[in-house]
């Protein structure tokens, strides 16, 4: 590739070994230009061969010039032609014969081609080269000849090439030199005009033939016209018979041969002598204008010309040089210019030119200067007298005549109109001289006047500035700022009379009174413009004038300004100042106001300055403020430091400021409970019953009072997880000793300082263990035969091992064998049993046991008596009593037997009134030793567990009674007391779970955050304090218990908010203190903190009419300033005040003073603008009724809204009603036998929130579900299970109805029975929760439908236990007035048949069949707040969040179900009781099912055992809930044998529900149940009826209060009174 650029774009060619290059089909070229001007051209070698080989050349070449470059390319391949396939040796190319130039440089190349070779070398003459500096061989072979000589370089070359070591080849090059032409040197000689010219042009060396020509100026020279040419074999001349100017220029004479082409080069100038182009001739010049005394002149060489003068009008006697000067100067065309005629200049001038050839010529001329008329004398400056007269005076010379006229400004002056003008004119000599006269002077005369001198020849003006003095104007006065009791005064000085002020009075007076009572400040100095007027009286009214004074005299008084000085500061302290000790925090302060004459104004509030005297204080103030409500003010000052003394002051303010303190009273603030525990907790055992207890005092800066002693709290911690008693000893001493511990146990210990308060913070717990002691005697011990020689004794270990067991020793005696001594067997710590053998048959042995310990040995047990026997009966040596567990864990059950033959074992659990045998399955294994292990125990496992062993010759029974620990309970958390800082909390504690609460953890964080705060809380507090809040912020809050199993449930969230709001401004407090014509005072007092302090105020302010807003941040809320305003113009003013509450907002308008201190009117709307009025008014209007609308509805559903909340009050005190009439109190026996048990379920707080809806489906009467189709709901939604938050399907419900989803929490609580009746009874509490479920429609309905349901069971008699819990409802909007709105908490009895009546009750007040009224969402969800707060799954609705609603119209249910199940977890679930009861199916159902007709045995007594009622229906819990479905209704195409419909034959039910399969049992029970009339509830035991194993069962819409249920339930409507509910959500 070859790359060339150039203009015009280059050609490229190419040659190799300096041979072009055809083009064949191996050699391809190609040429293109890219875009930046660049030629490239490509040289193609297809399949190349050794003769391709050489050095290759490309030449680019334009009309300009050319450029080369050449590389060696060297081929290795075959040479015997293209078709060879033999490697043949390199060979030379043949090459031409080379001619050279003499003098010049000349390459000869060796054309090899073919490769590798060895060298390459040339001779001359058999001579090697080189052989003299002029010769150079490259490596490639080329030959170099510089400065090529003929006789030395002319002759034969041979170029030898070594291609193997011994052979070489050769080629000869014959070099032949030709030598250029040389021109000798000739020069033109200088030529004037007409000469002759003969110039020659002779070669003194070169190769013949020689060619000369001649050229003139690049263009070849023909004869004629006067040149001549002759040329000879080494010589030409050049003739010119008369040289003329034509001849100029350059000649080149041109030498030519076959070496080369030379010329030389020279100018022929032709010399012509000087001639005038334009002569001079006489002119007249003006004086003081510019003159060109005209003269041209041209020759070769250019003449030069000069110019001389001769002063005088007379014959010219001597010309001397003019002087060039800036004034005087030659133009290039040789013309004299004179830019300033003078007088002077008058005279002969004469043009000299001259350039050396031939005769100087010259010609004179005459110059006549005129005169025009001139201004010659008249004053600059001059100045008049006011009221007197003054003349003016201009003197003017010139050629005649001469008119002069007068001018003041631009106006001329005419004396026949104006007679206050007089004009007179006088020749003197050559002058004329002008007089005006001013009769008399005015101020309108200090201006410039012009006195004008015209002739034929110009003019000339004079300017006279007159300057009329007089006594000044007075002064433009302005009030810049007034004070209490000074002023500011700013003056201007308009008019100064054209006379230095000299100074200014001032003078001042009260306004009432005359100027003869003045009061004057004189002489002010006159650079001075503003002063301060002091000593003024607060709140006075002032006049105040000015004079100003030059030397003429005095001015007028200005206008006279009317101002008022401002409110002063109060001059007196608040009185009477008292303080009192309110808390620990708090001091209250009261005071009256300073007296009436040192008041200086109205009091407008007052600030209070407290500040800490104790030592280490910085001794600051810290400042708060209130307003002034009166003569006597009370404030109370929070958030003090506790037993401290505090010094404070008390201060008044007005508008003006704030007055003088009053003095320092100290006061101390109340006790209170030390703040930090004891330091260095020490403990120390002593012996296994006493233990010492040191420490030392806490910080005194923390005791917070007097420190009155010490409290050690101390509990044992045994085993089995469970705390001990809790102890207490005060003393006032730092060391206590402890007797009387339990021993070798574990205790925590706590140190407490308290005061007069109470008691402080407890110290980190301390652990400690007694030593060990000899231990107690085992608990039990029991011996049975295990043969005719052997017997075994089995125990348990000390109740009290106080130590550790190292082994046991077992004591044998036979008190009729004489023996003195018993004898003694020992087993280890670990066996509790141990075999004795060799003994005697029939013969009786006494046996005892005793424990070791490192101590000793302890007391021995019981001593049993037992005689070996032939026979041995089945017995059981482990025993049985109470095992406690935590849940989740594995328990072991010991029922180790012994026997001949080996016993078998049962196991069997007490169900009510039967026993039921223990399932072996994944949950329950039963070892080859007879030990029931149960995994992962739940609550549910809880109960009385028996086993038997049996063999041949008997059996023998124990009962373990197994107790699960699980978390305890949520507690019920409440809000007690807020204030600024801290929000108080107080609980009731829920069941502990089977195991002592540990502590609580309270977590609160800011309402709108979800970062919450933890802080644990000891197991004995109730209440406590969160101190250090933000004030005015809502906060949540949640608790939650804590015992040996780990956290319980977390209450629910509770919301609170401190005591504070948002900042506000005072509509009675002046909001500008003072403004003038550029700045404004602003007095932020009016803003008030609203009880948090106020940390930042923002300022924005602009020009009415401006849409750039100024801004001014400032913190301090007295005083501040605005700046740089514009005069006489109005503002728009913005202030935002923000705290930790939240931010207060005010606007207002203000108008800055004009110039004067006079104000300006509001703005009005111009002409021009009545268009964009017009148009606001457009856009305003619908605006305007729009949110007028707006308004109305709101007000409209507000009342509406507080009407349905009145009657849902209504109805729940209805609820109540309804519900106390069968209210039992816990400790009332019951008479007679019960009629139905009643379900108590607790619903910790319930929320409706409800809101009217326009527009909505209206529901039917019989209707209890609405259709919804696939366009009201997001086809993303699955319907397959649309349900929110963590939803479990149960695969046996879902039938071709589609699938039941439920939201259901499977961690068992326990019931919230006292914990006295731990030790007896044993109950399990399960906590679930259902929500909405949408459910598919029938394959014929292609619809959805969204519904839930709740059930329960009402009873006319019964047990109930009632507790007091929350029933609120409010407002859904999520502010602090929809916060605040919230109807007050009261007590209610919290069971769903009152939640179900207080709804029904509402549905029937608002008449829902036929009204616009929407319940949105409502679901039944857990209560526990670990379900509330989450957010939904991804199938989630809105309408069915179980999150706090954030829009109107939400209906918030919040309650506990029982859990579903299905119908073969039913039937076995085992439900501790405590005391055994009969056996009855019927007990095992759960409670609705009870109160069901279907469900009904045929005895009309309930067999079930009293129990208490929270117990007996929250055992019942655990049953199967929904056994066959959760909706059931009777399906009229499914024809059930034997279901009478009372009234008709055939039962039909509105409610579309979930088909769901029957057990056997409980089908058989549904007939049976639906064959009973509705009259005749006995008449259920008739019949067994068969039914479909998939039967459908529900409820329908009649009233709660009519105690009706649906479908066939209606039978029992004078019977069980259940309830049976379906809502359905629109």
């Amino acid at each position: 590739m070859c790359a060339a650029k150039g203009a015009p774009p280059p050609t490229i060619t190419w040659a190799l070994d300096d041979e072009p290059i055809q083009r064949d089909n191996g050699h391809r070229t190609n040429q293109y230009t890219m875009s930046d001007g660049t030629t490239v051209s490509h040289m193609n070698v297809t399949s190349p061969q050794i003769k391709d080989g050489g050095v290759y050349r490309c030449a680019a070449r334009n009309s300009v010039g050319s450029a080369e470059y050449q590389a060696r390319i060297n081929v290795r391949g075959t040479s015997g032609g293209q078709n060879s396939k033999t490697q043949g040796p390199p060979s030379i190319r043949a090459m031409k014969n080379i001619t050279a130039v003499a003098g010049r440089d000349t390459f000869i190349n060796c054309r090899v081609i073919g490769y590798p070779y060895y060298s390459i070398k040339w001779y001359k003459d058999a001579l090697l080269l080189p052989d003299n500096h002029r010769q150079v061989v490259f490596e490639n072979g080329t030959l170099k000849l510089m400065d090529v000589q003929k006789g030395m370089d002319e002759g034969e070359y041979l170029c030898s090439v070594l291609i193997q070591p011994q052979l070489s080849i050769s080629q000869s090059v014959h070099v032949t030199v030709k030598v250029p032409p040389l021109i000798q040197p000739f020069e033109f000689p200088p030529a004037s005009i007409g000469q002759l010219l003969y110039i020659p042009c002779v070669v003194s060396s070169g190769d013949m033939p020689i060619r000369i020509t001649w050229r003139k100026d690049g263009q070849v020279i023909i004869s004629g016209s006067g040149v001549t040419i002759e040329s000879k074999e080494f010589m030409s001349s050049l003739q010119i018979s008369s040289v003329s100017l034509k001849h100029n220029g350059n000649y080149t004479c041109i030498a030519s041969n076959a070496a080369a082409t030379v010329s030389r080069e020279r100018q022929l100038i032709v010399r012509v002598p000087p001639r005038f182009v334009v002569q001079p001739n006489n002119q007249d010049g003006i004086y003081g204008k510019a003159g060109v005394l005209n003269c041209s002149v041209d020759g070769y060489p250019p003449p030069k010309v000069m110019w001389k003068h001769a002063k005088g009008s007379g014959n010219p006697q001597q010309y001397h040089p003019v002087p060039l000067t800036g004034r005087i100067q030659i133009l290039p065309n040789s013309s004299l210019l004179i830019r300033h005629v003078l007088e002077e200049d008058i005279g002969y001038y004469l043009c000299q030119a001259s350039n050396g050839v031939g005769t100087d010529i010259s010609k004179s001329m005459f110059l006549t200067v005129k005169i025009p008329a001139m201004i010659t004398s008249h004053p600059n400056t001059t100045i008049a007298i006011k009221g007197q007269m003054k003349e003016l005076n201009c003197t003017a010379r010139g050629e005649r005549p001469i008119i002069i006229r007068w001018e003041k400004g631009d106006t001329v002056i005419d004396p026949d109109r104006n007679m206050r003008y007089a004009i007179s004119t006088k020749d003197n000599g050559d002058e004329v001289i002008s007089t005006l006269k001013l009769k008399p002077a005015d101020r309108g005369d200090s201006v410039f006047f012009s006195c004008h001198a015209i002739n034929s020849y110009g003019e000339d003006r004079g300017l006279i500035q007159l300057t009329v003095q007089e006594p000044p104007d007075p002064p433009e006065l302005e009030i810049r700022e007034v004070k209490a009791r000074s002023m500011n005064l700013r003056w201007t000085q308009r008019f100064d009379g054209n006379s230095i002020i000299t100074g200014f009075d001032i003078e001042y007076k009260n306004k009432s009174d005359s100027w003869d009572f003045k009061q004057s400040t004189r002489n002010i100095s006159p650079t001075i413009n503003q002063a301060n007027i002091v000593d003024l009286h607060p709140a006075s009214v002032y006049s105040i004038r000015m004079y100003s004074f030059n030397k003429i005299g005095r001015s007028e008084p200005s206008k006279e300004l009317t101002i008022s000085t401002e409110e002063a500061a109060p001059d007196g302290p608040p009185m009477d100042v008292t303080l009192q000790p309110m808390t620990s925090q708090s001091i209250q302060v009261t005071w009256k106001a300073p007296k009436k004459e040192l008041q200086n104004g109205v009091i407008r509030g007052y600030q209070i300055g407290y500040r800490e005297n104790s030592p280490g204080s910085n001794g600051q103030y810290s400042i708060v403020e209130m307003k002034a409500t009166g003569d006597s003010e009370v404030y109370t000052l929070d958030n003090l430091k506790k037993f401290a003394q505090y010094g404070v002051v008390v201060q008044a303010f007005n508008r003006a400021g704030t007055g003088p303190s009053s003095s320092e009273i100290n006061a101390t603030t109340l006790e209170d409970v030390p703040s930090q525990p004891p330091e260095n907790v020490r403990a120390l055992s002593i012996t296994s019953d006493v233990a010492v207890i040191s420490w030392s005092e806490p910080p005194r800066s923390t005791l917070n009072g007097v420190l009155k002693g010490y409290r050690v709290i101390f509990w044992s911690l045994y085993m089995d997880g469970e705390w001990g008693e809790m102890q207490n000893i005060t003393t006032t001493r730092e060391r206590v000793e402890l007797r009387g511990m339990e021993k070798f146990t574990n205790y925590s210990v706590q140190v407490l300082a308290y005061t007069q308060a109470g008691d402080g913070v407890r110290s980190s717990v301390l652990y400690i263990q007694t030593k060990e002691d000899i231990p107690g005697p085992p608990a039990g011990i029991k011996a049975v035969p295990s043969s005719a020689s052997s017997v075994v004794v089995s125990w348990l270990p000390p109740t009290k091992p106080n130590g550790i067991i190292r082994k046991y020793t077992i004591f044998c005696s036979s008190p009729g064998s004489g023996q003195p001594a018993p004898s003694e067997y020992e087993t280890s710590p670990e066996q509790l049993f141990y075999r004795i053998a060799h003994l005697n048959r029939g013969q009786q042995y006494m046996l005892w046991v005793a424990a070791v310990t490192s101590a000793g040995r302890g007391n021995i047990s019981e001593k049993v008596t037992i005689e070996p026997a032939g026979k041995a009966p089945a017995k059981i040596i482990s025993f049985g009593g109470t095992v406690t567990t935590p849940w989740m864990k594995d328990v072991r059950l010991p029922c180790n037997s012994v026997g001949e033959p080996a016993p078998a074992i049962k196991w069997t659990k007490d169900s009510e009134d039967s026993a039921i045998p223990v399932a072996v399955d994944g949950h329950r294994l039963i070892q080859a030793n007879g030990t029931l292990v149960l995994r992962s125990v739940k609550a549910e496992d809880s109960g009385y567990y028996t086993c038997t062993a049996t063999n041949t010759w008997g059996f023998d029974t124990i009962i373990i009674n197994l107790l699960v620990q699980v978390p305890p309970d949520q507690p019920r958390l409440t809000v007690s007391k807020t204030s600024a800082s801290s929000i108080t909390l107080a609980w009731i504690p829920g069941d502990n779970g089977g195991s002592s609460i540990r502590g609580f953890v309270l977590q609160y964080s800011v309402d709108n955050s979800e970062e919450w705060k933890d802080v644990f809380i000891s197991s004995t507090e109730r209440s406590f304090k969160l101190d250090s809040l933000k004030c005015g912020t809502w906060y949540k809050v949640k608790l939650a218990a804590k015992n040996s199993v780990g956290a319980g449930r977390i209450s629910e969230i509770i919301e609170a908010k401190t005591h504070g709001r948002e900042p506000s401004f005072s509509k009675d407090q002046h909001l500008f203190t003072h403004i003038n014509s550029t700045h404004a005072r602003l007095n932020l007092q009016g803003w008030s903190s609203g009880g948090c302090p106020i940390m930042a105020i923002v300022l924005e302010y602009r020009p009415k009419g401006n849409w750039v807003w100024q801004s001014l941040k400032t913190n301090n809320s007295n005083e501040v300033f605005l700046t740089e305003l514009r005069e006489a113009t109005w503002y728009e003013l913005r202030m935002k005040a923000c705290n930790s509450a939240g931010c207060g907002n005010e606007t207002t308008q203000f108008a800055t003073l004009d110039y004067d201190g006079s104000t300006i009117p509001p703005i009005k709307s111009a002409q021009g603008e009545g268009d964009d009025v017009k148009k606001l008014f457009t856009i305003a209007c619908p605006v305007i009724l729009a949110t007028l609308g707006v308004a109305l509805l709101f007000i409209i559903r507000k009342k509406r809204k507080e009407k349905r909340l009145k009657r849902l009050r209504d109805a729940k005190s209805l609820a109540e009603m309804l519900i106390s009439k069968n209210n039992r109190s816990f400790d009332t026996p019951v008479k007679g036998p019960p009629q139905g048990p009643r379900l108590h379920i607790d619903i910790p707080r319930v929320q409706l929130l409800i809101e009217d809806k326009e527009g909505i489906k209206q529901l039917g009467d019989d209707k209890a579900t609405i259709p919804v189709t696939d366009t009201e709901f997001s086809q993303a939604v699955n319907p397959q299970s649309f349900c929110t938050g963590v939803s479990l399907h149960h695969p046996a419900l879902i039938q071709n109805t589609g699938p039941l989803i439920d939201m259901s929490d499977i961690r068992p609580g326990t019931n919230p029975v006292s914990r006295k009746s731990v030790k007896s009874a044993h109950s399990t509490r399960n906590r679930y929760s259902s929500q909405w479920t949408l459910t598919k429609c029938q394959a014929s309905t292609p619809a959805r439908t969204l519904t839930s349901d709740w059930r329960t069971v009402g009873s006319q008699h019964g047990i109930m236990v009632t507790e007091s819990d929350s029933y609120s409802a409010s407002l859904s909007q999520d502010t602090d007035k929809g916060r605040n709105s919230m109807v007050s908490t009261e007590s209610a009895s919290s069971t769903y048949e009152e939640l179900a009546r207080a709804y029904e009750h509402a549905k029937l007040e608002e008449q829902l069949q036929h009204a616009k009224f929407e319940i949105t969402e409502c679901f039944i969800s857990d209560s526990s707040s670990d379900q509330m707060t989450t957010g939904t799954n991804e199938n989630a609705d809105s309408m069915t969040s179980m999150s706090t609603p954030s829009e109107p119209g939400i209906c918030r249910f919040t309650a506990s179900p029982p859990k579903p199940q299905d119908s073969d977890r039913g039937k076995n679930v085992a439900v501790p009781i405590p005391h055994r009861a009969n056996k009855s199916d019927y007990c095992n159902l759960p409670l609705y099912m009870k109160s069901e007709g279907f469900f009904r045995k045929p005895d009309i007594h309930d067999p079930c055992p009293v129990v208490p009622p929270r117990e007996a229906s929250i055992r019942n819990l655990a049953r199967a809930y929904h056994t066959q479905a959760r909706h059931m209704t009777l399906d009229p195409g499914s024809k059930p044998l034997g279901l009478p419909h009372p009234g008709s034959s055939t039962t039909t039910l509105p409610q579309r529900t979930l088909t769901m399969p029957v057990s056997a049992n409980s089908a058989s029970a549904t007939a049976a149940a639906a064959s009973a009339p509705a009259a005749d509830p006995t008449a259920a035991t008739t019949a067994e009826p068969r039914m479909p194993t998939h039967t459908k069962m529900g409820g329908s819409r009649d009233s709660l209060l009519e105690m009706s249920t649906s479908g066939i339930g209606r039978s029992q409507k004078q019977g069980a009174g259940a309830y049976s509910k379906s809502y359905t959500l629109v």
